[in-house]
């Protein structure tokens, strides 16, 4: 899966995860917990790769393999979740009151779409 993709991948279950906070809060449902665990499970599972491990293989060789075949897409989610906290505490630490969270999270989206976080722009 693309970095960008990762990222709109990040970026949606925030969104979603503020939807749900304010249904909640609204009494429209519960806290959203078991719908926001699908969505991470989901986002993980068809992002993960699948690793092949030999029948014959170590702990140590096993740990070796999963790491390095689930390094970078772990990577680039950490740095999806991080780069979406960063925007949503830039906005706030600036005492913004004129714009959303879901707000700053769509111009994030568009910013990725755009290309703004293309590895090696």
């Amino acid at each position: 899966m693309e970095r960008a993709e990762v990222l709109k991948r990040v970026i949606g279950i925030l969104t979603e995860a503020q939807e749900i906070r304010r249904a909640a809060e609204a009494g429209e449902g519960d806290t959203g917990g078991e719908a926001q665990s699908q969505a991470l499970t989901q986002m993980l599972s068809e992002m993960l790769p699948v690793v092949r491990v030999p029948a014959d293989a170590t702990p140590l060789e096993v740990a070796h393999l999963v790491a390095r075949a689930n390094a970078p897409v772990l990577r680039t989610i950490v740095s999806g979740f991080s780069l979406a906290f960063t925007s949503l505490a830039m906005v706030h630490d600036a005492g913004r009151t004129d714009v959303s969270s879901v707000e700053v999270l769509q111009t994030l989206a568009l910013q990725v779409e755009a290309g703004y976080f293309d590895e090696g722009a």
